[in-house]
Order: structure tokens, then C-alpha cells, then sequence
């Protein structure tokens, strides 16, 4: 039998009161302020607005503005968490005109807002408002989580209006969806009892069932705050994600209901019989270059469910960016910030000006008559 060795704490690592005093300072310590880059509402309605994050003094460098669908159930300053680790913040820095929806909060009258309404008129006038502002025909749209969904949606039918798109670990394929395509395909998950009773689907119950997919995951957490109660820097990064984690939206009740009936449960975008206010959307209209990122360590949207969008679309100028990481983590970290922003820059800089008409050469002139004897 092995002996066993004991453990050495390293030379930064605190011990015996000094550890006991890190709890208490742990205890003590407030969330640190976030979304903080300075933006203008452009555009309000019912509960959402349009943001436009305010660019650097003499304007954006690049003219196609960069119009980012969150999720429908988290606050979208997940992209904005702090000063910088903000992805806003650093896509301004390089001269994009950027803009976001924020969703609000949904009021009980909201339980019957449709899919239709929030996936084609929400998000089309947002793109509206975004090239009218920047005067442009054309936008880049991102989407993350299931905001890279309703995005994908809106492209395919709506293709003529994007320079290019981004889904950012977006479920596309639902037979890929893991743990959750299970639960919600069980015969005892009613969805109709649910939101009749419910109206907009609680987002304490959504959350639990995001929990359930890493249940030890509140130690793990535990663990590391533990062992890291020195570190301001990643105790401000830590307290940010977890504010953001616990301020989530409730689902708007008859959105929910088509969500998980056609989507999760039919897979009906992969086959072709998902609609978008009565037009069939195929994904294969999706014609402006197409950017695809997936994380290895995501356990809410599985690698092959967001892939399978490049297979679909119908443009020839595809990109994948696979990741190591989580679908929160690997989008927000500090290797986020010297790794994938950049990529995301760089793609939308490489399209700026897709789509626009070619300019015509011009004509040349006509020689000048000689001059008569």
C-alpha cells in the first residue's frame, strides 16, 4: 500500500488564518459593475431595444455595421462584462459599428408573442434600423446560442440583407442536441400543460434544467474560488459570469412552445419544414459567407449540432472555428480575447463590402480633337 504523500502548499498558496481571512473576503466582496461600454438606444419596442455602441472618436473604421442577436433567455451583456473583457468593447476598438438587441424583460402579455414576430419582424427591423443608421444596403449578423438560431433563420429567409453570417455555438442540428434534445423528447415533458400554466415559461425552471446537465458544477466553482480568493483579477471575471448567470429572462410562453414542438422536436430547420411567417426556410438561400464556431467542451450546444450549418448553407464561402473550451467560458475569457475576437474581426473585415455592386470602371476619355491647320 502507498503512503500517503502529504500535500505541500505552493509559495502563493494561502494557509491555515490567511485561508480562513480569503473566505471572508470572498463573503465581503460586491459583483463588479457590468456593461459598461458607453451605447445610445437606436431603437425601442414593446420590451427591446437596439443599442448602438457609441464608436471611437472619428468614427468606425469599417462601414458595415455588426448587428449581435443574443440568446432569448440571457441578458446580452454577456458580450459587455467588464472593461477589458468586454467583446463589444474591443470590436469598437477596431473599428466596427457595432449594435445588439436587448430582449427586456417579458411582462405576462408577452406570453403570446410568436416565434414570426420576434424572428422576422424583431430582427429584421433591427437590421433595418442598423444600415440606416450606418447607411449601408447591408449587415453582419451574429448570433449566439440561441440567438445564432433565430439569426440563421432570419438569414434564410431573408438573405439579401446580410453582408455575412456568424453563428457563434448555435443549435442548428436538434437531433444533436444532447442531453437536452432528450429530456424535451420524453413523453412526460407536456409543453402545452406547461406554458397554459405558466404563460412565459419561467426562467428559474430553465435554469435548473441547465444546471442538471453539469450537476457538480456548483462545487467545482466552489472549489476554484477557494483556491483563487486572492486573485482579483479572476475573482471580478468570476463574479461577472456568475451576475450574468443569474440574471436570466423568462421565455415568451407561445415562442417556447413552437421552439421545442418544430425545433427540438421535429428538427424541422435541418429538414426543410420549418416556416418563418408562412414562407418555407431553407437554409441553402443562405448565400453571403458564413462563419461557423463550435467549442469542444460545450455541453449546451454539442460541437456536431452547430457544425452542420456549413453543410446547409448555400454559399461556397464557409469558415469553421473549433475551440477548446465551454459555451460561456471559451466566448469571455482572457484567451477569448487574444483568440477568437480577433478571428471574428478578421472575418468581418475580409467582408466588408460583400454583396455591394462592383464599381463600374471609368469611362475613358475621349481624345481631344487635333487642333486644324
Amino acid at each position: 500500500m502507498m503512503a500517503r504523500v502529504p500535500h505541500e502548499p505552493a509559495a502563493n498558496e494561502p494557509t491555515g488564518l490567511a485561508g480562513l481571512l480569503g473566505l471572508a473576503r470572498l463573503l465581503r466582496r460586491r459583483p463588479p459593475p457590468v456593461g459598461q461600454t458607453p451605447a445610445d438606444v437606436v431603437h425601442a419596442e414593446n420590451k427591446w431595444t437596439l443599442l448602438r455602441y457609441r464608436p471611437r472618436p472619428g468614427g468606425p473604421r469599417f462601414r458595415t455595421p455588426v448587428v449581435i442577436v443574443p440568446s432569448l433567455i440571457n441578458r446580452h451583456y454577456v458580450l459587455d462584462l467588464t472593461p477589458g473583457k468586454s467583446f463589444v468593447e474591443a470590436m469598437v476598438a477596431r473599428g466596427h459599428d457595432v449594435y445588439v438587441i436587448d430582449w427586456g424583460t417579458p411582462a405576462a402579455e408577452d406570453r403570446f408573442l410568436g416565434f414570426d414576430e420576434i424572428c422576422d419582424r424583431y430582427i429584421g427591423r433591427a437590421i433595418r434600423r442598423a444600415a440606416r443608421t450606418a447607411d449601408t444596403e447591408r449587415v453582419h449578423l451574429m448570433g449566439y446560442c440561441l440567438g445564432g438560431t433565430l439569426a440563421a433563420i432570419h438569414a434564410a429567409a431573408h438573405p439579401e440583407r446580410l453582408a455575412s453570417l456568424v453563428a457563434l455555438a448555435a443549435p442548428i442540428d436538434f437531433d444533436e442536441a444532447g442531453i437536452m434534445r432528450d429530456w424535451v423528447r420524453t413523453r412526460s415533458f407536456d409543453v402545452g400543460a406547461l406554458v397554459e400554466a405558466t404563460g412565459n415559461v419561467p426562467w428559474p425552471l430553465m435554469q435548473a434544467a441547465f444546471q442538471l446537465l453539469r450537476p457538480t458544477l456548483p462545487l467545482v466553482k466552489a472549489v476554484s474560488l477557494c483556491e483563487r480568493a486572492w486573485d482579483d483579477e479572476f475573482l471580478d471575471g468570476f463574479f461577472a459570469v456568475e451576475r450574468w448567470g443569474n440574471d436570466n429572462v423568462s421565455f415568451p410562453g407561445a415562442c417556447y412552445r413552437r421552439y421545442i414542438e418544430e425545433l427540438y422536436r421535429d428538427n424541422a430547420l435541418v429538414t426543410g419544414r420549418f416556416t418563418l411567417s408562412g414562407r418555407p426556410v431553407r437554409l441553402q438561400r443562405i448565400d453571403c459567407p458564413t462563419l461557423a464556431v463550435t467549442f469542444e467542451g460545450d455541453h449546451i450546444v454539442p460541437e456536431q449540432s452547430g457544425r452542420v450549418l456549413l453543410d446547409l448553407v448555400g454559399t461556397p464561402h464557409t469558415r469553421s472555428i473549433r475551440l477548446r473550451g465551454g459555451h460561456v467560458g471559451a466566448v469571455v475569457s482572457r484567451k477569448a480575447a487574444t483568440g477568437l475576437w480577433p478571428q471574428l474581426s478578421a472575418f468581418w473585415a475580409e467582408h466588408e463590402r460583400w454583396g455591394e455592386p462592383e464599381h463600374e470602371p471609368e469611362p475613358e476619355p475621349e481624345p481631344e480633337p487635333e487642333p486644324e491647320p
